[in-house]
């Protein structure tokens, strides 16, 4: 009990100068509270280039997507007794039905430059007898159809107004399955309006048109948005609207034309009042993968032609049906689709190299790219 007591006064003055060096020691940062309460912590890494919000990409790109309401003359047909002299006084020609009514239909339009060009699609204006574009800002003009290219579904129209504002334009050659993209247009009639989406696919074939090379969307495009713009997450063009999958229902399987096939054609249709395409005169097939197989080619696709048109370019330069076609410029052929895309891109005059194979024996046969006719 002594040597307690002889203890005491020690150990009490030592836990009394502990406490005050404790009490005199900044706290912990909360951080470190929360590490020691949690375990360690993970920061997640920043964005910086996904934008949080895309409001200023619609501010970018909405002043230059416009309504489109056309509006065709119809005519109906006449019942075939009122041409009969004696069935005709049986009928009150006061009330017999107009010959002739008014059909409206709308779509919508992208301003691509400042002079009044505006890009859509040919089937919103096909036919029209009247086209009536109305801008966001509540402006509404008379459009003139410049030119149109039903093999593409793209038209161009022009206005004449001032202070019209173009799109920035992007690269739709550089858009990558993920990427997000914004579909603004005139659905159902209701205004403009936006979606937002990813790209779910590219280099799409629907078989709808001549040349397709798709871009697919999950965006919501719906009637009335045929024409409009899809851009990208920072208001610039990549696509016209143009398809949706029909199915009764909203399937999130939409499409739009490439804005580079688009502006190409916009540039043409300017130039020459046509789209001026290459061409080489083949019918060509998809060679079956497991011949393709068989000839050992990497990667396994080719086009074996079926037909050669007599004076063609191909013609000239040796092509012969039953020939595999293997690379055209260098770039291997991928599918018929996707070539035939790529020899219309050629300028008519440009040489075009070919490898093929004719039996089992490489050849390499160069000609001169023509100009495709003129579709009948």
């Amino acid at each position: 009990m002594a040597l307690l007591r002889y203890l005491a006064w020690p150990i009490a003055l030592g836990l009394a100068i502990a406490a005050l060096v404790l009490w005199r020691l900044p706290p912990p940062p909360a951080e470190a509270r929360l590490a020691s309460l949690s375990g360690p912590q993970q920061t997640l890494s920043a964005f910086p280039e996904e934008p949080a919000s895309y409001a200023t990409a619609v501010r970018r790109a909405a002043p230059s997507v416009v309504n489109i309401y056309t509006r065709k003359l119809l005519h109906e047909r006449r019942h075939p007794l009122l041409d009969d002299p004696f069935y005709r006084r049986f009928f009150d020609q006061s009330a017999r039905p107009q010959q002739q009514r008014m059909e409206s239909s709308l779509g919508s339009g992208v301003v691509v430059s400042g002079d009044g060009y505006i890009l859509t699609n040919h089937h919103v204006i096909s036919g029209a007898d009247e086209i009536l574009v109305l801008l966001p800002d509540g402006r509404e003009a008379q459009a003139r159809a410049v030119g149109s290219d039903p093999e593409t579904d793209l038209a161009v129209l022009r206005v004449e107004l001032d202070g019209l504002n173009a799109i920035p334009v992007g690269n739709s050659s550089q858009a990558r399955v993920g990427d997000v993209v914004l579909a603004i247009g005139n659905p159902f009639g209701l205004g403009q309006s936006v979606s937002q989406g990813i790209i779910s696919a590219i280099g799409r074939g629907l078989g709808l048109n001549t040349y397709e090379n798709f871009l697919q969307t999950d965006a919501a495009i719906n009637r009335g948005n045929s024409g409009g713009a899809l851009t990208d997450a920072y208001g610039n063009l990549i696509g016209i609207n143009t398809a949706m999958l029909e199915s009764g229902t909203s399937q999130g399987i939409s499409f739009a034309i490439p804005v580079k096939t688009a502006i190409k054609v916009l540039e043409d249709i300017i130039r020459h009042g046509r789209v001026v395409r290459g061409w080489l005169g083949v019918q060509v097939q998809q060679l079956a993968p497991e011949a393709s197989r068989a000839l050992g080619l990497s990667p396994p696709s080719a086009l074996v032609v079926v037909e050669v048109q007599p004076d063609s370019p191909a013609a000239a330069g040796g092509v012969q049906t039953g020939d595999v076609i293997t690379h055209i410029n260098g770039e291997p052929v991928l599918d018929g689709a996707y070539s035939t895309n790529l020899i219309a891109e050629l300028q008519p005059g440009e040489p075009v190299r070919l490898r093929v194979l004719r039996g089992t024996n490489p050849l390499s046969i160069t000609t001169t790219v023509g100009t495709r006719p003129t579709p009948q």
